[in-house]
């Protein structure tokens, strides 16, 4: 797609205008596409079989820049799409458009309109859900798993959700969520080293939520997590889990086992994966951002196995 520099010298893409110190860190192939009447931003790189890329909430495709470095040279075309509500993608302030199943919807329609086949999938936090279950309808077109961070079925009977989600749900989390740009600016304590979300980085996590008409996702994708048994995304990560289980063909495992939100949950991916290769590291929640190269090295992983 055709971009021009602003006289501030800033980048515009589309509709999005991006700082030159934020462009010089996404060296890729930039594109809008027109998803379920929304126009989703996707960074691409290189050529070959398609690793589809999946982050989750409140990040964007800028967290796979460190990935994407590591394999710049491999005969792999990267995919890194952006969560409608994040990022560049539109932002609409309905929050109904944040359901689990809309997105994964969403990305089902991506994958079809970009005609990826024998794809690596690849997902951490929400984008492993959402970047695996178009899948499950689809499964010719799955070719092997990378699993980060991330939940691949519903919680058990009884659980309790973590001090976290349980703000999300609470009265006051619109005042935290909208008025205080939480957590986005707080994503350093969810990490093994702090230090990894810092200054331009940090920058660069904050700057596409700025402003109130454009930050209403954090919050939303906060409350698909469940809070109940009888919640909407239960359903689809039922779903998902069945899949999982089911699966037999080339996976990873790279995990951060100092998260504080889902580092406990290693050992359950493992059981549903028993054939995968594991990979156990000490970072934390965004762990693109402290082991890029682990995580390249898993991706090189599946890509040899056929």
């Amino acid at each position: 797609m055709e971009s021009a520099v602003s006289d501030t010298g800033a980048f515009i893409y589309g509709r999005a205008v991006i700082p030159a110190w934020l462009d010089e860190q996404l060296p890729f192939r930039r594109s809008f596409l027109e998803i379920g009447g929304h126009r989703i931003h996707v960074m691409e790189q290189g050529e070959g079989r398609p690793v589809l890329l999946s982050h989750g909430n409140p990040t964007w495709g800028y967290l796979w820049r460190k990935v994407a470095a590591e394999l710049v040279d491999e005969p792999l075309r990267l995919v890194m799409p952006d969560l409608l509500g994040l990022g560049l993608s539109d932002k609409p302030r309905d929050p109904s458009v944040h359901s689990l199943s809309a997105h994964i919807g969403r990305m089902a329609e991506l994958i079809q309109t970009l005609d990826l086949q024998d794809v690596i999938a690849v997902g951490q936090d929400w984008g492993g859900p959402i970047g695996i279950a178009p899948f499950i309808d689809m499964p010719e077109r799955l070719g092997g798993l990378v699993v980060l961070n991330t939940v691949l079925g519903p919680p058990r009977p009884g659980f309790k959700p973590t001090a976290f989600h349980r703000f999300a749900h609470s009265p006051l989390a619109p005042i935290a969520f909208r008025g205080f740009g939480f957590p986005q600016g707080w994503l350093h304590t969810a990490q093994g080293d702090r230090s990894s979300i810092r200054g331009s980085t940090r920058r660069a996590y904050t700057w596409p939520l700025r402003g109130l008409a454009n930050n209403a996702a954090p919050l939303a994708l906060a409350r698909m997590v469940p809070d109940s048994m009888e919640h909407p995304s239960i359903t689809p990560l039922t779903r998902l889990q069945a899949f999982i289980e089911a699966y037999e063909g080339p996976a990873a495992i790279v995990w951060g086992d100092r998260d504080p939100v889902l580092g406990t949950l290693r050992k359950r991916i493992e059981r549903w994966l028993p054939n995968a290769t594991v990979t156990v590291t000490q970072a934390g929640h965004f762990l693109q951002e402290e082991v890029p190269r682990e995580i390249a090295d898993g991706i090189r992983d599946v890509a040899s196995r056929r």
